[in-house]
């Protein structure tokens, strides 16, 4: 190993002899496994991770072996650590097969690491961890290629499934959210917020550790990142647009480029004037996690107790639910940029806290109704109903409300009013109401007899 030679990833070929290579990790996958095709019964396990050198140069490299060596090879070192890569085979790449999973290097080749061949040690010189350090602040694609948040909003479900480059302040950090599939495996999802100029509250998800570990350091408000060929898609539940992180995807936390200054100024200023306030409250859970019965009574004292937000299922009726109010009551146009109500002719938003305010308009248009929520022990006044729960518990879409008459719509209405439902909601308790709590439906739909005759039994116990 001491006739190894410290070789630039410029300059690697597949005839360098005993070739050793050091830079710092810009990205890492988690350790997985596939069955042995030479060992039938048995796995093999690899991981990934990216390495760089200098400001235009960095490559793949794939380490594979079994279970001890790969987890234990793994767990040596981090993203944004600097390492030395002793002995790999250094391989000529296929761009189609080889950066399927892995982001897209300048380079012509890719690194294989073997227990029997090769070594990956931290690197121990500190002249050359202060060099290679600022690399990790210098984005792997030419930093003014990227989209904002509003331009993804804008272009909509048109960018579904498209991969690029996002510029944006990381406005709030969820707690992440194990899960297990299945088939017995284990896993993690980890919520990130983001913001910029042009949008208040967009969110980016994490699937693996080792993204949610670096994700898990940083600060909000305070963090900008070029996030380099982020997966984007359109999200059914919620409506809208988000950005999933995947081993494709490089993210570069506050980037040293012109725009990543603007941006982290910008934020600051959005921060400290309190534009970001009003929505920082812990995110919707997914339906099927909401499992905690209450009946009206037990919702309010809950939210008189704590002022934490909080999930719960109720078997209440529908006591109030105006679907032949005036459509512009039913169906309302808001601003995608701010939520902000707004007149389309006016061709802007009248928010003078919005954003976006300068940019062209912006709108989505959907079902934003108020119900009140009834059971024994009371009302639950005022609860939201908006799109697109609403149009899956009415099973009417926009278009098909607005084509019916007042008398069609009454009728339709009564399908659902003083009829049991089981309700999912989102509770959120606040000052600015009279009853000092509000509700968020999240589901709803008719309630099985069966059920609720178990669930009341056990509350009035």
């Amino acid at each position: 190993m001491s006739a190894q030679n410290n070789i630039a990833i410029c300059e690697l070929h597949p005839n360098i002899s005993l070739p050793r290579v050091v830079g710092v990790v810009i990205g890492k996958t988690d350790v997985r496994s596939f069955p042995d095709r030479k060992n039938i019964g048995f796995d093999r396990f690899t991981f990934s991770f990216t390495v760089k050198d200098s400001p235009d140069y960095f490559i793949n490299v794939s380490a594979w072996g079994n279970d001890g060596f790969i987890n234990v090879l793994s767990g040596s070192f981090n993203i944004g650590e600097c390492v030395v890569v002793e002995n790999p085979l250094v391989s000529s790449k296929d761009p189609e097969k080889d950066e399927k999973y892995c982001p897209t290097t300048p380079s012509l080749y890719r690194l294989l690491v073997s227990e029997a061949h090769s070594r990956v040690l931290l690197c121990a010189d500190m002249d050359t961890v202060d060099r290679l350090l600022p690399l990790l602040h210098l984005p792997v694609k030419d930093p003014r290629d990227f989209y904002s948040l509003g331009d993804i909003v804008a272009n909509g479900q048109s960018l579904d499934g498209s991969v690029l480059n996002i510029l944006a302040a990381v406005r709030s950090i969820a707690e992440p959210k194990q899960f297990t599939t299945s088939d017995g495996r284990r896993g993690q999802r980890l919520e990130v917020k983001l913001f910029d100029d042009s949008v208040t509250s967009f969110s980016l998800v994490c699937w693996d550790r080792e993204a949610i570990q670096l994700i898990q350091t940083l600060v909000p408000k305070e963090t900008v990142l070029f996030i380099a060929d982020a997966k984007i898609s359109f999200d059914s539940f919620r409506n809208c647009m988000a950005a999933t992180v995947n081993s494709k995807t490089i993210v570069t936390v506050n980037p040293d480029t012109k725009e990543a200054g603007l941006l982290f100024s910008r934020a600051k200023e959005m921060s400290s004037s309190g534009l970001l306030v009003d929505d920082d409250r812990p995110d919707d859970m997914p339906v099927d996690s909401i499992t905690d019965v209450y009946t009206v009574n037990h919702l309010k004292q809950r939210a008189q107790e704590s002022p934490e937000v909080f999930f719960g299922l109720t078997y209440s009726f529908i006591s109030k639910l105006d679907l032949d109010s005036s459509i512009s009551r039913v169906i309302k146009t808001k601003c995608a940029r701010c939520k902000y109500q707004v007149n389309e002719e006016l061709q802007s938003c009248t928010n003078p806290s919005c954003p976006g305010r300068d940019q062209p308009l912006s709108l989505t248009t959907g079902f934003d109704l108020t119900v009140d929520v009834t059971d024994h022990t009371g009302t639950l006044q005022a609860c939201s109903l908006r799109s697109p729960v609403a149009e899956k518990t009415l099973g009417c879409t926009i278009e098909e409300f607005t084509g019916l008459d007042d008398e069609q719509r009454t009728a339709f209405k009564w399908k659902f009013l003083l009829e049991r439902c089981k309700i999912h909601m989102k509770v959120i308790p606040s000052t600015k109401v009279r009853s000092g709590v509000r509700g968020m439906i999240l589901a709803c739909s008719l309630a099985d007899p069966g059920e609720v005759k178990q669930h009341m039994s056990a509350l009035l116990q």
